[in-house]
């Protein structure tokens, strides 16, 4: 008794053949440049930090974060300002991209957040988006901003908006 495979047959052969190499060749989770992978992570664990230091009003955790630096006390004191005004604040950061040059690494990101005077205030709502400039490989510290950040939000209500043409 002879076995015999049409085109059929061979097609499913060479189906079963492929999935089961890929399904063998990708069991394992290992990445390819462990090194890169582990800054990665240390960059998004800044990033995070800063948001969290920024919501729970942490000033000194924030400091541990930044390069001293002009820009920076000024940011830093448009922080503290915030957390004078504001009772609560809630605050998302989204990472749009990260781009590396050496010790300088670009986070660039989309930002949206609630700031209220008092729990009762309905508060305002914000968004935008900016440029995080950290620098370093095994600490990443941030050393300036750049765009529509978050931060200064008390700055930002105190002046008063300027009206728009044609309105009363």
């Amino acid at each position: 008794m002879s076995f015999r495979v049409g085109r059929v047959g061979w097609a499913v052969l060479v189906c079963l053949t492929w999935i089961s190499g890929q399904v063998l060749g990708c069991s394992s989770k290992e990445f390819r440049y462990p090194l890169d992978h582990a800054r990665y992570r240390r960059i998004d664990a800044a990033v995070d930090s800063l948001r969290k230091a920024y919501v729970e009003k942490d000033l000194s955790g924030i400091q541990s974060l930044m390069l001293p630096s002009d820009p920076l006390d000024r940011l830093e004191r448009e922080i503290s300002n915030d957390f004078q005004n504001f009772q609560e604040i809630s605050l998302d950061f989204s990472i749009e991209r990260i781009v590396i040059e050496g010790d300088t690494i670009d986070v660039f990101l989309h930002w949206q957040g609630q700031w209220k005077r008092t729990a009762a205030d309905a508060g305002m709502r914000e968004r935008g988006h900016g440029k995080l400039r950290w620098v370093g490989v095994q600490s990443i510290l941030l050393n300036s901003v750049e765009g529509d950040l978050p931060f200064g939000m008390a700055a930002r209500r105190a002046a008063p908006e300027p009206q728009r043409s044609g309105a009363p």
